[in-house]
């Protein structure tokens, strides 16, 4: 008789040119980490998608992205999710494709975060590239509301380079840390009212704990997603 999958959190990942047994998604806070979410994880690369680190909601990528969220439920994928926060421009084609719970990306949070502070308060969103990060990202149709959101990238950082590499080498925490902390400092230096954080990075949670600490303020990001699916389904 066949053996059942494990019931797992089945994350979607773009071709980075990945090499065998690979360091990457090991680290503390990684939500490839089985660790972190202290449930099952398996992963499956979209095909085509190779070099293409922030998609823009191609439509030539959609196949990929659904065939490997059908994949990862044929093994035992109880809610699906992604290794990029970008690709949140895929959350209603994959979803429509299979049966269960996805979240592409944190940025599913922001209109419930937005509400969750006073009128006056702000919500800052950090995000890997704020080049190529626009208003379609944000989920949020209300004008004043998307006035409440800064946004904030590390582009041009050593972690931005190495993310463009193939293969992408293993993370260096220590320069995410310092990227993302300048990052957060500006952007409060500019808008005091900043309440809230969320990450759009899927790298980022890693340094989660080290930038709740540097502001003293509430840090969201694909994990705090991912934790509430799981609870929810257990």
């Amino acid at each position: 008789m066949a053996l059942r999958p494990q019931a797992s959190l089945g994350i979607l990942t773009s071709d980075q040119g990945q090499l065998p047994n690979s360091e990457r998604g090991t680290e503390p806070g990684a939500i490839e980490n089985p660790a972190t979410l202290g449930f099952p994880v398996i992963t499956e690369i979209a095909e085509g998608t190779l070099g293409k680190r922030t998609p823009r909601g191609d439509p030539v990528l959609e196949r990929g992205y659904v065939e490997a969220a059908q994949r990862l439920v044929q093994r035992g994928a109880v809610a699906i999710s992604s290794n990029c926060g970008f690709l949140i421009r895929y959350q209603a084609v994959v979803a429509a494709s299979v049966e269960v719970p996805v979240a592409m990306s944190s940025m599913l949070l922001l209109p419930t975060l937005i509400r969750q502070v006073p009128p006056s308060a702000k919500i800052a969103v950090l995000t890997y590239d704020s080049n190529t990060f626009g208003d379609d990202m944000l989920e949020l149709s209300d004008p004043t509301e998307r006035s409440r959101v800064v946004v904030g990238g590390i582009e041009g950082s050593k972690y931005w380079h190495d993310e463009l590499k193939i293969p992408a080498p293993p993370t260096d925490v220590a320069a995410m840390e310092a990227n993302v902390g300048a990052c957060i400092t500006r952007l409060r230096a500019a808008h005091p009212e900043i309440a809230a954080i969320l990450f759009e990075c899927v790298g980022f949670p890693v340094v989660a704990p080290a930038i709740r600490r540097l502001t003293n303020l509430p840090v969201y990001d694909i994990t705090s997603l991912c934790r509430m699916i799981i609870a929810s389904i257990k």
